[in-house]
């Protein structure tokens, strides 16, 4: 195990995680389910809010309605969206010690498993690139090379890689995989970036543990509760439930 890794050690990365978890993600998700209260933050299609409803609950009410505008926001697109766009805060914050003055490279570290040093973008889960990110990721990874060589810096192009946060190699996008056959960029994927990180196999689940800590320390019923009471007294919602 590397001296770096031993300064950064798996105690205090859990640790940051934690917090980061807290106060970046779960923090957000709460103010973000307060404000769909209002209508205004959501895109309704009248053709299939009514059906949408009726299928969740049985009926149409405003109740159900607002359940069934309200459910797949908090539940999915709320929260995964916040995960992703948050991903260069955990670099700072989770994995400051290391970091990269690399233009491009989120971090650097010594790989436990081949002890070769990775220059790395980080991504967050397996569905998180599109089209054009394939061209910039890569144009970063071409920039830092372009730097390495001025500055007679030894990188090598199987060391500037991806490592994605979550998830597993089969279930990665196209994107990513354009990477990785078209450009050659190496991509390391959960358990297995995690474990090239830390030299621990099983780092990748304590870190889902510590997560989870976080996830059983909130009870968002009362709130999502509220909010669908709001929704449901809302004008448009009252309008569509009435037709």
């Amino acid at each position: 195990m590397n001296a770096q890794y031993n300064e950064l050690n798996k105690l205090e990365i859990l640790h940051k995680a934690r917090s980061w978890f807290a106060q970046s993600i779960a923090a957000n998700h709460v103010q973000n389910t307060q404000k769909l209260s209002n209508p205004k933050n959501f895109n309704i299609n009248p053709f299939l809010v009514t059906y949408l409803a009726n299928f969740l609950t049985g009926d149409n009410s405003p109740e159900s309605i607002a359940k069934a505008l309200l459910y797949p926001r908090v539940l999915g697109t709320s929260i995964t969206t916040s995960f992703g766009t948050n991903i260069q805060k955990f670099a700072s914050d989770v994995l400051s010690g290391f970091g990269s003055m690399i233009s491009g490279i989120d971090i650097e570290f010594v790989d436990q498993i081949d002890f070769r040093r990775k220059f790395c973008q980080l991504k967050a889960g397996p569905d998180t690139i599109n089209k054009d990110d394939v061209e910039s990721i890569h144009g970063h990874f071409n920039s830092a090379i372009n730097l390495a060589r001025t500055n007679n810096l030894p990188i090598s192009h199987d060391d500037l890689i991806i490592g994605v946060l979550y998830g597993q190699a089969d279930q990665l996008n196209g994107h990513y995989k354009r990477l990785e056959s078209q450009y050659f960029h190496p991509l390391f994927v959960g358990q297995d970036f995690w474990h090239r990180l830390t030299g621990d196999p099983e780092f990748y689940f304590d870190l889902i543990n510590q997560f989870a800590i976080v996830a059983k320390e909130i009870d968002g019923s009362e709130l999502l509760q509220d909010t669908i009471d709001q929704l449901a007294q809302s004008e448009p919602i009252k309008r569509i439930a009435n037709k």
